[in-house]
Order: C-alpha cells, then sequence, then structure tokens
C-alpha cells in the first residue's frame, strides 16, 4: 500500500484520512466518522491497509477469528462495515478477488504509510520542517488499546507493528534533535521524548550531555550521566561509552572557550558532528526469530536455532562485525525488540524475523533494517519443503546469509559513493572500490584499485581491501588492459597479502585462487577455492569462480552445479553474467549448444557484462545456427573493443581444442575469426 506522498510533502485534500497512531479513527473531508464497536473490525482495515498485497480469507480467519462457529460469516459482516466505512459510489476501495481480499487506500491520507514512505525515502535527506510534521504524527502508540483475546497471530503482527513504529518515531526524534538548533527548548523537549521512547539508547545520551553542556548546565549533565549509568548498569548494558562521552564533550567545549562564540552553529554541523562514527566494519545484530508454530511463550526451538545459525555463519563470512549470540539473546529475554536492539547496540543493521511450520512446509520471513534510519534494507519470504527439518533449515540459512551480505554491500558501496573522497575510511574506500570495481571497464578497474590502495593504506591489516586490489590486476590482466605478466604477478603477490592479513576470510582465498588461475595452477586454484567455501559455504562467489575454473578445462556438470548454486545464493549479485556465461560455456562443452544460446543471451543482457561476454552470446548464437542474431551482439562488441577478434577471447580463457576450435568457426560465420 502507498501513502498518497509525493516528495515528501503531506496530502493535504484527501477526501480519507486513516489515523491508526493512538486509538483508530477515520475521516471523510475532514468530519469523523462514527466506527462500529467492534474491535476486529478496526484490526481487519488495520492489517489490510498494511498488507503489500491481496490477502486470502482463509488466513484473515485464522488471523482474527479463534475458530468460531462461521468465521467467514463474520469476515463478510465486518467488510461490509468496511466498505460502508471507506468505499464511495464511484470508488472501491475494499476489493475482493475470487477468495482474496484487498484495501487500496493510494488516494487516502494514512499516517503509517506515510510514514513509512518517508523511512523508505531516506529520513536522513528530509528537512525540519518534515521531521516537525513527521513527530506530529506520533501521537500514541499503533492502535492504541486494539489488543484482542485469543488472537496470538494478531497480536504477535500487533507487537510487531508497534515495534517497528517506535524505531521510525525514535528514528525521526535523532534526526530532529540533530538539526534543530544546540540548546534550545524545542532541542530538549525533543531529547526527552527520545530518551521516553528508547532509554537505552547511547546516541540519545550522548546529545543530551552536550545540549547540557552547551548551555553551561555542567551540574545537569553529571546528574544525568550518573542516572543513564545506573539504569544501564541495572540492565547489565555497557555504560563506558557514555563517561567517555562525557569527558569527550567537556573536553571540547573547553577547547571552545577559547574560540569565537559558536552559539548559531548551523544545525547541520550539529548534526555532522554528532552522526554515529564507525571504527571499521559494518555492524549487525540477529535478533532471535519468533516462532510462530510455537506455543505462546516456548522459546528454544527451531528459530532460535535457525538466529544462532545465521549468527555463525555472517561471523564466517568475515566482512562484518556481528554481535555474539548470548547479547541478542539476553536483550530478547528483556523483551527489547529488533529496532530497539539496534539502537541499545548501536549497530548499523539489524535482522530479524519469523518461521512457520504448516502442511510439511517452513516458511521463513526476514527482514535487514538500517538501524538509525529505520529503513528497510531488504525483506524476503523463503519457503522450502520441509521433508528434512535440517536440511531446510540448512538450506534457507545459506539463502539468508548470502542474502544478507550482498544487500548491506550494495547499501555500503552506495553511501560510499556519495562521500567525499578525502573523507573516507578505511571500509568506506574499500566499497567504493567496489562500486567502480563492478562497473567492469579500465578506467572504473584504475578507479577502483585507486581506492583499494587507499582502503590498505589507511588499514594494512584490511584482507577484503586486499583482495579487491587483487581482482582489479586480475581484471587487468584477463582483458589485456596492461602488460600481462606484471599484472599477473600483481594479482598474486596482494591474494597473498590478503591471506597473510586474514587466512580465515573466503575472499582471501577466492582472489588467490583467481591469481593461481591466472599463473595455470589449476589444480591449486581449485583447492584455494574450495578452502574459501569450506570457510564460509554461503560464499556466492567462491562457488561462481569454482566454476569458472571448472567450465574451461574442469568437469562441466561440476560448472553447472556451482553456477546455479551461487546464482541461488545470490540472485542479485554484480557478477551475475559470470554465473550466467559459466553456465553457457559449461553447456558448449557438454554439446547442448541450443541451451548455451539461451543461458548466454542472458549473461550478455546483464547492464556491466563486459566483451567476452557479448563474444560468448555472439558465438553460441552462431553455433547454434542462429546467425542474424549472433551479428546483433557486433556493434556493441565494436563498441567495446573495436578490434576485437576471437583470438582475444581465446587468449583470456583456457578451453580445450575441442571447444576452441567451435569458437573459432562460430567467430568465423559473424566476422570476428
Amino acid at each position: 500500500m502507498v501513502a498518497s506522498v509525493e516528495s515528501g510533502v503531506e496530502s493535504t485534500g484527501a477526501a480519507i484520512h486513516v489515523r491508526m497512531l493512538g486509538p483508530m479513527a477515520i475521516s471523510r473531508g475532514g468530519a469523523p466518522l462514527a466506527l462500529p464497536p467492534s474491535r476486529k473490525l478496526r484490526a481487519l482495515v488495520a492489517y489490510l491497509a498494511l498488507a503489500p498485497h491481496a490477502v486470502n480469507r482463509a488466513h484473515l480467519c485464522e488471523l482474527l477469528w479463534d475458530v468460531p462457529n462461521d468465521p467467514r460469516g463474520e469476515l463478510r459482516w465486518c467488510l461490509s462495515k468496511a466498505r460502508g466505512l471507506l468505499d464511495e459510489p464511484d470508488r472501491r476501495r475494499v476489493e475482493t478477488v475470487q477468495d482474496t481480499v484487498r484495501l487500496d487506500l493510494g488516494d487516502c491520507r494514512v499516517d503509517v504509510l506515510e510514514i513509512g514512505a518517508a523511512m523508505q525515502q531516506g529520513i536522513d535527506k528530509a528537512g525540519l520542517e518534515r521531521l516537525r510534521s513527521l513527530s506530529a504524527m506520533f501521537v500514541g502508540d499503533f492502535l492504541e488499546g486494539l489488543e484482542i483475546g485469543r488472537s496470538p497471530f494478531f497480536n504477535s503482527w500487533l507487537t510487531a507493528q508497534r515495534r517497528r513504529l517506535r524505531a521510525c518515531h525514535a528514528a525521526v526524534l535523532a534526526h530532529l534533535a540533530a538539526n534543530l538548533p544546540a540548546g534550545s527548548q524545542d532541542g530538549f523537549a525533543c531529547l526527552d521524548k527520545w530518551l521516553q521512547l528508547a532509554p537505552f539508547d547511547p546516541e540519545a545520551h550522548e546529545l543530551m550531555l552536550d545540549a547540557l553542556a552547551f548551555r553551561g548546565q555542567w551540574r545537569e549533565g553529571e546528574e544525568h550521566l550518573a542516572a543513564a549509568v545506573r539504569a544501564f548498569e541495572s540492565e547489565g548494558l555497557d555504560w563506558r561509552p557514555l563517561r567517555e562521552a562525557w569527558r569527550d564533550v567537556r573536553a571540547r567545549r573547553a577547547s571552545r572557550a577559547h574560540e569565537p562564540a559558536q552559539a548559531s552553529a548551523a544545525p547541520t554541523a550539529r548534526a555532522a558532528e554528532h552522526a554515529p562514527e564507525r571504527g571499521g566494519r559494518a555492524s549487525i545484530a540477529v535478533m532471535p526469530f519468533l516462532d510462530r508454530s510455537a506455543q505462546a511463550g516456548v522459546r528454544g526451538g527451531v528459530a532460535d536455532g535457525l538466529a544462532f545459525d545465521i549468527i555463525a555463519r555472517l561471523a564466517k563470512l568475515r566482512s562484518l562485525f556481528v554481535i555474539a549470540q548470548g547479547t541478542v539473546f539476553a536483550l530478547d529475554q528483556r523483551s527489547v525488540g529488533p529496532e530497539e536492539a539496534g539502537r541499545t547496540l548501536n549497530v548499523d543493521y539489524v535482522v530479524s524475523g519469523s518461521l512457520r511450520r504448516q502442511d510439511q512446509r517452513i516458511a521463513v520471513d526476514v527482514q535487514l533494517v538500517e538501524s538509525r534510519t529505520a529503513r528497510i534494507v531488504w525483506t524476503d519470504v523463503f519457503d522450502h519443503k520441509l521433508d528434512d527439518a535440517f536440511l531446510a533449515l540448512d538450506e534457507i540459512g545459506n539463502r539468508i546469509v548470502a542474502s544478507i551480505d550482498i544487500e548491506i554491500e550494495a547499501a555500503e558501496r552506495n553511501r560510499a559513493i556519495l562521500m567525499p573522497p578525502n573523507s573516507l575510511d578505511a571500509w568506506q574506500a574499500h566499497h567504493r572500490g567496489l562500486w567502480h570495481m563492478y562497473r567492469f571497464n579500465r578506467s572504473d578497474n584504475e578507479q577502483a584499485r585507486h581506492f583499494f590502495e587507499m582502503a590498505v593504506r589507511l588499514d594494512p591489516t584490511f584482507s577484503r581491501a586486499y583482495a579487491g586490489l587483487s581482482f582489479t590486476h586480475w581484471q587487468s590482466a584477463f582483458q589485456r588492459w596492461e602488460d600481462q605478466g606484471p599484472a599477473i604477478d600483481l594479482a598474486y603477490e596482494t591474494a597473498g597479502q590478503s591471506l597473510i592479513a586474514d587466512d580465515r576470510d573466503p575472499a582471501a582465498h577466492w582472489a588467490m585462487g583467481r591469481a593461481l588461475w591466472l599463473r595455470g595452477h589449476q589444480e591449486q586454484s581449485l583447492s584455494e577455492l574450495r578452502s574459501a567455501v569450506d570457510l564460509s559455504p554461503n560464499f556466492a562467489l567462491g562457488h561462481y569462480t569454482l566454476g569458472f575454473v571448472d567450465c574451461q578445462l574442469g568437469d562441466a556438470q561440476a560448472a553447472i552445479d556451482a553456477s546455479d548454486y551461487s546464482r541461488h545464493l545470490s540472485p542479485f549479485d554484480p557478477l551475475l553474467f559470470g554465473m550466467l556465461a559459466v553456465r553457457a560455456l559449461a553447456l558448449v562443452r557438454l554439446g547442448r549448444i541450443e541451451e548455451a544460446a539461451g543461458w548466454a543471451i542472458k549473461a550478455a543482457a546483464r547492464p556491466n557484462a563486459h566483451v567476452h561476454i557479448l563474444a560468448i552470446a555472439a558465438c553460441c548464437l552462431a553455433m547454434a545456427g542462429r546467425t542474424e542474431e549472433a551479428l546483433g551482439f557486433l556493434p556493441a562488441i565494436r563498441k567495446a573493443a573495436p578490434s576485437y577478434r576471437v583470438d582475444d577471447f581465446l587468449g583470456a580463457f583456457r578451453l580445450d581444442a575441442d571447444t576452441q576450435a567451435l569458437f573459432r568457426e562460430s567467430a568465423r560465420r559473424i566476422g570476428i575469426g
């Protein structure tokens, strides 16, 4: 459902306004409507309003009715009342198609949908007045007072929505507090609300201490710190960062006492000053999953096991700072929700989810949220047959971990590219390098190398940055952008530096495996690549590169399996074109030319596919007798490399004599022989 908001500006002319923060209220043309007393009617309207798609009637009956005599009859009654409230003669908003129900409020103003849209657009981009407007919407808890007895599924959903919206409220207050004038009365009121909402959020306490110091209220600052320390101690939380922050505030204010008055400092400068600093890798907390099939209050089953498995697998990737299981489970036992936990632990990302078993299937709903903005970075549902519960959970865990890794990498790349180059730390420089690396052209490859070199200069122990640096040298050799011999040596040397920095990092073994392949050591290459996937079975690039090596001179069927598994783990990977091309080359070796052509076309359709991928598509089509389609790729090949010939392709890959002959003949037919 999409709220009637464009470019962050409220729509004030909507005929119907649905308010769900506080007790539910509906107005038409500014006049409040009398709602029927039925609590389940209100619950139904709210649930349908937030559902992203049409909902099955059976699901709605299970959600709201504890097996009464006629749940479908009660649902029909509620839907008829909802139509009376929301439908108009020329506009049906309650839509029923076959056995599903959908509520279309796209032309209405709905507070929670408007807030959700603002979060996804980026709360950090909102101006001061927009932040004030959003803050004013939080007049109470979501669906205040609407708990329904004997409806555990609805109450679980209600709890999750309340936690999500409290996190949104905290994010709005955090950005509003940082943008209001330092030490202003509005700023203090905002901080008070924030601390009431999130009493263990370190950033809120640090901003309050700074505001008190700004006004010279040192005694009040000491009292606030002492109270915060007692509260944190009582909950078993680390209070030491608060004391360190207070020392920093005092030192900073003391140094400014000798400078010109800065009472009118720009709010944006203050916001930047208090932006949470990251000491290296992005951090993540994985909260225990909710088992919707278990008896209420029962913990410790497969849901907790899945969360523990995800924590362990993410740690094996070595790319993120992962909060330990004991910490997140302890917070969960104190009924701290995922969003609040993210702010309490001061992590960048939080993973949460739920699972449900029904009719020999298991479905896991998972969500990745950016802690400080409450923006949903990624969400998905993984469904699997329950023939073997452990195998099903293992497979789902693999896919969740690979998805989290690629989504966080993409988010960090996009953030890094927007930052001034001279302000980057090692982590940010690495991700800026990745942004350029995945463009697969010579100029971007040189830019990527520059940022990876910056990253290892800033942090000589950063194994991933060395692996990225090795990849840029590998590309230079593979694409013949530079003299091949020195490029091969540099790819090998920097892969070795990656292993020295962290020999448990799968990316380090991946880089060494690729470098050894360039040197012609196929068996050693395969051994390193197997080490990468042994260290982290979720490392999609490791599986892909195993397929890359095998598709040329190794086991063609194993290459297909590796390609399929890498795409299964990471279906939107920046190297998807390579995964598809591996399958095409392996199919050529197996004599399945028509299939190969189909997969090669898919590879060439990827926006960052380089010239060798285009050549694979053109040649596979020519082998299949589809010459006109093959010729259609020539303009793109000529644009990428005007003098490109089949020898360039065969010089890059290591194919057996029979496969080389097939490519030479097909290239001759289309004029690049």
